[in-house]
């Protein structure tokens, strides 16, 4: 499964899955969202046509935060619906019961850290932590008013796979970010462990403690707490397609992305977008565009944020392809050659000889093959980043995924035939 893209603790976008037949689900808590799902459906036809859609691979990127889960599905018409699954997010109180039973067994956080969910830990939280049947909210753009409709039934089976592979999704429709959590369980468990450590002495020494000992008198009361946040961005408003005007789908886009940057700086304060330059930026909104291939709308949205930014489409498509690959860090890896220090670089040609591959040639932070079809890009997050060109001509284009293994890496974009052609970028 890709890494997710580096959004936030609180928005974590992943990339759209390959068509597959496997079995969505291989753990309980996997299972336990299935059953949900399926166990709050008033028409088991769409369940099926939902099963097939996501089998086929027609849920784009999923983009997670609490209480949501949204997609945009490619059904029958060409303009794709967007579709958006609400679970009810915890109170404090929750989470307090929750953290609570976590802390009192180590063991627990440990499963946490190895992305499982003890049954235990579930069980005596004292609120539900995976959906019941009938929880699971569907909204999709489609003109179907069943419950769920099929594309909402596809997206519910794509974020099972989701959850079978990382626990902290779920934690985070509950409404609490894998940082914020485990940073929150690091605490509780070292308070614990002093208490469980204070409670066995014989008697604590005679004394003042030291925060009351330091603490000034005359330090003004705390400000009032701020309004309450809202849970979640609200779902935009509908735009209507009309002759001659602004494209409805990039409105919906823009709309979507400025409410998630609202909502995080809001309850974070935190833009984790705020800091991208103009053309960072315009390759981020160009990477988000839903769907795969460049329509004609693709193509529009790619022009305009082209022109904006004094580049070329076909710069705009490369970038993009970048992003994609590995995010700002991936973007600089195209742009930024550097001189690694000596080290894991160094390293690299020698192993490529010895698992049997040729001498690659070193130009500051790029491997290439002698047959110049294949490179290999060394980022300055310690990750290889594989590249593809047609032999000898430069036009050097991201391919694969990156890994912290070069041979990983050059696995994931080498081709069967090397003197085979490079087909054209997307």
């Amino acid at each position: 499964m890709a890494a997710p893209s580096r959004d936030g603790d609180l928005r974590r976008t992943f990339p759209a899955l390959p068509s597959q037949s496997a079995p969505f689900t291989r753990t309980w808590w996997g299972e336990a969202w299935v059953s949900a799902l399926e166990g709050g459906a008033l028409d088991a036809g769409r369940l099926l046509r939902g099963k097939g859609y996501a089998e086929s691979g027609r849920v784009d990127a999923i983009t997670v935060t609490p209480g949501s889960v949204l997609a945009y599905v490619q059904g029958s018409r060409p303009r794709p619906y967007r579709v958006q699954i609400r679970l009810r997010t915890w109170e404090e109180a929750d989470w307090e019961r929750l953290l609570a039973a976590a802390v009192e067994r180590p063991e627990r956080i440990a499963a946490l850290l190895d992305k499982e969910v003890p049954p235990a830990l579930a069980a005596e939280s004292g609120a539900p932590l995976l959906p019941v049947a009938g929880e699971l909210e569907p909204q999709c753009s489609c003109p179907d008013r069943g419950h769920p409709c099929k594309h909402a039934a596809a997206l519910c089976y794509q974020t099972a796979r989701l959850l079978d592979a990382d626990p902290f999704v779920l934690l985070l429709l509950r409404g609490r970010g894998e940082r914020d959590l485990l940073d929150t369980l690091a605490r509780r468990s070292a308070a614990h462990a002093a208490r469980t450590a204070r409670d066995h002495e014989s008697a604590d020494l005679p004394g003042v403690r030291a925060t009351e000992a330091m603490a000034r008198r005359d330090r003004l009361p705390a400000p009032p707490a701020p309004l309450p946040a809202p849970k979640h961005p609200e779902q935009p408003p509908a735009y209507p397609s009309v002759p001659d005007g602004p494209d409805a789908f990039a409105l919906d886009q823009l709309a979507t992305d400025a409410a998630a940057r609202a909502h995080a700086l809001l309850t974070t304060g935190e833009d984790a977008v705020g800091g991208l330059t103009l053309w960072q930026d315009a390759v981020r909104l160009a990477a988000a565009r839903p769907g795969s291939g460049l329509t004609a709308a693709t193509r529009a949205l790619y022009s305009s944020l082209a022109a904006a930014t004094g580049r070329t489409p076909g710069d705009l498509a490369r970038a993009v392809a970048a992003w994609r690959q590995g995010g700002l860090d991936g973007l600089a890896v195209l742009e930024e050659p550097w001189n690694p220090p000596a080290g894991r670089f160094d390293r690299a040609r020698p192993l490529l000889l010895a698992t049997g591959h040729p001498a690659f040639r070193p130009w500051r932070n790029h491997l290439t093959h002698p047959a110049g079809h294949l490179q290999l890009r060394y980022g300055q997050d310690g990750l290889w980043y594989p590249y593809e060109s047609e032999p000898g001509d430069e036009n050097w284009w991201p391919r694969g995924e990156p890994a912290y293994d070069p041979i990983d890496a050059l696995t994931s974009a080498a081709p069967a035939d090397p003197t085979a052609p490079v087909p054209p970028p997307p």
